[in-house]
């Protein structure tokens, strides 16, 4: 039954929950001896009743009054009669204590129904304001920083003196990093969102990934991957992949290798993102095993975005996310994701 229909009916259920209980009342007195079953249905009428209205607390107490004195008062006079035994007066006491404990039962989980949708109103309203905040953050920062990069690129390419060039060129390269960390706050703002995903070819998407990077960095790429179909939000994965590409980048040289890997069985399916770099130190990967759920955006150098993004990816996903670095050198990062729909508990762990 729909919400409008419901509200509908409840109108003309109460009226008629009320005529059977004066009816039941009729019937308790005019058959004496066989006044249980419209007694306890009374009783029973006073309760859906109360469940459909929710009344006030006075008027739930003066109804309550007033069906406790009229069926007492039946079964004491059938009682004085020699009709039934004095002890089943005592069912009006009990059926009283009865319905006051499942009215305390229901108004407290409504109170506490109350207090979550508070709590919830309020997280919401939070999230829209840090959401808001970082929007207009970033759009406020990327016009100066666009400004100031032109003005910079112009000094370096009008300068002469080796120190003024050289100063520009730290100058652009800062601008650069406050231009990423600018784009990985809004990615990071964006993965709180809806979580949309489809059944599509994790090996296209990761190869498109990886052709993207191709020509910022001059590093030996390779790529293959022999997932499949999967179901996956393709901005998500592009955001994760993306930000252990970086890292990558960011840890090795000209020439070195960079690969991204994947393969899945029936059940899961990974990612591996490895690099000839320097490695991770055993300290390093220590401290990335400890990390609980929400501390994965920490990292011994940077601001440790681009970890948090990949951290937030594998944890909407049900994934798990290791570390490890090879007896050769460089670093290991796999990402492993159920094939079907995930829950939200990632977990770290570190390759041995």
């Amino acid at each position: 039954m729909s919400v409008t229909a419901s509200s509908r009916v409840r109108p003309l259920l109460i009226p008629l929950l009320v005529f059977s209980g004066l009816i039941n009342l009729m019937l308790m007195y005019v058959l004496p001896g066989a006044e249980t079953i419209p007694f306890h249905l009374v009783w029973i009428g006073l309760s859906v009743v109360y469940g459909l209205v929710m009344w006030p607390l006075r008027a739930m107490l003066w109804v309550l009054g007033l069906v406790a004195v009229t069926t007492g008062y039946v079964l004491v006079h059938h009682a004085q009669a020699g009709v039934i035994g004095w002890e089943e007066t005592t069912e009006v006491p009990l059926m009283t204590a009865v319905f006051v404990v499942m009215v305390w039962h229901v108004r407290r989980r409504q109170q506490a129904n109350v207090e979550i949708a508070r709590l919830a109103e309020a997280e919401r309203r939070r999230a829209e304001a840090r959401d808001r905040f970082v929007r207009l953050a970033s759009h406020e920062l990327r016009t100066p920083i666009t400004v100031a990069r032109g003005y910079a690129e112009l000094m370096r390419s009008a300068a002469e003196d080796p120190a003024v060039i050289a100063d520009s060129s730290i100058v652009l390269e800062e601008l650069d990093r406050l231009a990423a960390i600018t784009h990985r706050l809004v990615t990071l703002v964006q993965l709180e969102g809806a979580d949309v995903r489809q059944v599509a070819d994790v090996d296209a998407a990761l190869i498109a990934i990886v052709e993207r990077w191709k020509p910022t960095a001059d590093r030996q790429w390779t790529v293959c991957s022999s997932i499949g179909c999967a179901s996956f939000n393709p901005e998500r994965l592009k955001a994760a992949v993306d930000s252990l590409v970086e890292n990558a980048v960011k840890f090795t040289d000209l020439g070195d290798d960079i690969s991204v890997e994947g393969d899945g069985t029936k059940d899961t399916w990974t990612v591996t993102v490895t690099d000839s770099g320097p490695g991770m130190s055993p300290e390093c990967l220590s401290r990335l095993a400890g990390l609980g759920n929400e501390e994965w955006g920490v990292t011994a150098s940077g601001t440790g975005l681009g970890l948090a993004t990949v951290g937030a990816v594998v944890r909407s996903w049900n994934g798990k996310l290791e570390f490890g670095t090879p007896p050769g050198g460089g670093t290991v990062v796999r990402m492993e994701f159920p094939r079907h729909a995930p829950l939200h508990d990632g977990r770290m762990t570190v390759l041995s």
